[in-house]
């Protein structure tokens, strides 16, 4: 059996920067993962540093249009049929979490958490080499009607009491911006700061061989089990068999079981999230483009076109919804009819909570588990803060005051 000081279940973005910073600060760090490092979501998503992204899933906009939301093949938020049964305590938990005072709430604890989560990206980047990758251009929520544009106006003046610098662009001014957009009317919310990963799995990438380099050992495996032994926690799976200091979960999506093992029964589902690309030397837009009615992001990634984005609660075993691949490429169509053919799609996973704040923190039991998951849509923005948060537990520094958001023990 392996022995290790800490031992970072996950190697996706959230793995990968809590072992790179633990490897940089001299610790002991062992990364397991089934996958090759920085795949799945963490390769597939749109790539906005999005500390704009102050408002939760569940609102009460959103609480009230639900069924129709859900049960629309064509919403932007959708679920599975098949998954009703076994959502439904979530889908509790998450209308709950969308009445007034809770969404206000948790809007309030995202903006903690998101606050510095633009510098901390520019200062990974730096360490890792991926400057070249982090654009600082901005990003558009596109309204493409008058009504949309004007109801916008509320959404932002809220986000702005938050801390989020936003600004509103009449048609004209949105068209100057970006001249390929067919804008015809409506116009734009401009989050001018907003950074973005040009090619998230070249960064990933990166992250990965400097994690390495730092000192942090990968293996590739499946932990099935996990258990306390005394102050060390043993970790197994098929071929695996390891004992660590401090076991930390990072396990996005896949974390409910190993959770629940270390006593922390944690309400942690899933989204299914989708991506449609189309090769090209120039992507046609100068940075990310939301189409809001659409729910998807139009992002110019290095050498080709990434629309990504929707959501789809449907769990972790059925296949990709080759409907929901199309309602993507017919948005698509609509911006940009001459595409043509796509070069390829991409199915992942994100991890959910009905709050739409991650869990980050000792377990109920003691700190020799840690969770570290369920960001849902803002795992790659806040994989740089959540490294912090995690490596001072792990170290024995003061606790970092935003754990009091992110506890477990909430639910």
């Amino acid at each position: 059996m392996e022995t290790v000081e800490t031992a970072v279940i996950g190697a996706g973005v959230v793995g990968l920067a809590i072992a790179h910073r633990l490897a940089s600060e001299g610790r002991e760090v062992l990364l397991i993962d089934p996958e090759p490092p920085g795949s799945g979501a963490s390769y597939g998503n749109a790539g906005t540093i999005a500390d704009y992204a102050v408002q939760p899933v569940g609102t009460p906009d959103v609480l009230r249009n639900l069924p129709g939301l859900l049960f629309d093949r064509n919403s932007p938020l959708s679920i599975r049929k098949a998954a009703l049964p076994t959502l439904a305590p979530w889908l509790l938990r998450f209308a709950r979490q969308s009445l007034p005072g809770a969404a206000r709430a948790n809007a309030q604890a995202l903006a903690a958490l998101l606050a510095d989560a633009a510098p901390r990206w520019t200062t990974l980047a730096a360490e890792i080499g991926a400057d070249a990758f982090l654009q600082d251009r901005g990003c558009l929520y596109w309204y493409r009607s008058d009504a949309e544009y004007r109801a916008a106006a509320s959404d932002m003046a809220f986000r702005r009491t938050l801390g989020a610098t936003v600004e509103l662009l009449p048609a004209p001014d949105l068209a100057a911006l970006e001249p390929t957009l067919p804008v015809e009317a409506g116009g734009a919310a401009f989050f001018r700061g907003a950074l973005f990963l040009t090619d998230p799995g070249a960064v990933m990438g990166l992250l990965a061989e400097r994690t390495q380099a730092a000192g942090a050992a990968l293996v590739k495996g499946k932990v099935t089990t996990l258990s306390r032994d005394g102050g060390r926690v043993r970790l197994s799976g098929p071929g695996l068999s390891v004992k660590a200091r401090h076991a930390v979960i990072a396990a996005g999506a896949h974390g409910r079981d190993l959770a629940l093992q270390a006593g922390d029964r944690v309400p942690l589902d899933t989204e299914r999230g989708y991506h449609l690309e189309w090769d090209m030397a120039q992507p046609r837009l100068s940075r990310p483009v939301c189409p809001t009615s659409r729910g998807f992001y139009l992002c110019p990634m290095r050498g080709r076109l990434r629309a990504a984005g929707t959501v789809e609660l449907g769990g972790l075993t059925a296949p990709p919804s080759a409907h929901r691949l199309c309602r993507i490429a017919e948005g698509v169509a609509e911006v940009f009819p001459d595409l043509g053919p796509r070069s390829r799609e991409w199915m992942g996973f994100r991890p959910s909570i009905p709050d739409s704040l991650p869990v980050i923190g000792p377990s109920a039991a003691g700190d020799t588990v840690i969770h570290a998951y369920g960001h849902g849509h803002i795992g790659l923005t806040l994989a740089p803060v959540t490294a912090e948060m995690v490596a001072g537990i792990v170290t024995g520094r003061s606790a970092h005051p935003l754990l009091a958001l992110t506890r477990p023990g909430r639910f």
